[in-house]
């Protein structure tokens, strides 16, 4: 059974798992949340990359083989990704703004990217724009409010619908956007309520289902694809801070490479 690690400083991570799950049978999920330092958004390069590394260092120390790391954190892929990979063998995914899929699709020509404030504003996106979004007007827009709302929705299951639809007003989005990419991997679990404040020609755009694609890729010959009988995939949840709420079997692991 193939073994895939699931990385994000919260729960947003688990969006592009359920992508994971819907197109992999039978395979074996360990799902890594560094919640002690939730949100990532909010936290210098240094300490995300010296995070992703203590990952590494956990993995290989605790949990043993695994066939592919998923990095499901937009701030965590766009910061740390290259230095991952120089600390293992192991094939590593990173989730980047879908900004190129969203510019190709616009029909006004005008995207939104919605992430947190890292991700938003550091070189590596704003090169993604350069690069994939010619053509195209693009504003960036940065919102941690939104990862709490999805934090709470995810362990409470209630939503407080006012103070998202209070924090979609406050991003004033141009009334000409017709795409809104969600930057940030927490913003796919409330999509249909961000989508409810917004005006009806704007679509929602994420990485995820391009995230297990890739996945498949990799995997290939390991893994098995829309089995006639489907083997149910085993999810293990790790945190690195204890969590409010019971939805979940966690255990509590440290990150810290010392």
């Amino acid at each position: 059974m193939s073994h895939i690690l699931v990385f994000d400083s919260g729960i947003g991570g688990t969006s592009v798992l359920s992508h994971l799950k819907a197109c992999l049978q039978g395979v074996s999920f360990s799902y890594v949340m560094d919640n002690a330092f939730l949100p990532y958004g909010l936290q210098p390069q240094e300490l995300i990359k010296s995070r992703i590394k203590g990952l590494i260092c956990w993995q290989q120390q605790c949990l043993g083989n695994v066939d592919l790391i998923v990095i499901a954190c937009n701030t965590a892929s766009t910061y740390a990704l290259e230095e991952a990979r120089k600390h293992t063998h192991i094939p590593i995914i990173g989730v980047v703004p879908a900004v190129k899929p969203a510019a190709s699709s616009s029909k006004t020509k005008h995207i939104a990217l919605l992430a947190t404030p890292a991700t938003s504003n550091n070189a590596y996106t704003h090169k993604l724009i350069m690069d994939f979004t010619s053509g195209c007007k693009v504003e960036t827009l940065h919102s941690t409010e939104l990862v709490r709302i999805a934090e709470y929705f995810y362990w409470h299951n209630e939503l407080d619908k006012d103070a998202l639809c209070a924090e979609i007003a406050r991003l004033n989005i141009p009334a000409t956007v017709d795409r809104l990419v969600l930057g940030c991997t927490h913003f796919p679990l409330i999509a249909h309520d961000i989508k409810n404040c917004l005006q009806k020609h704007v679509e929602l755009v994420d990485s995820g289902k391009a995230i297990a694609n890739r996945a498949v890729s990799l995997l290939g010959s390991q893994i098995v694809v829309g089995e006639k009988v489907p083997r149910a995939s085993e999810v293990r949840f790790y945190a690195t801070a204890p969590v409010i709420g019971n939805k979940e079997a966690i255990s509590i692991i440290n990150l810290n490479k010392d």
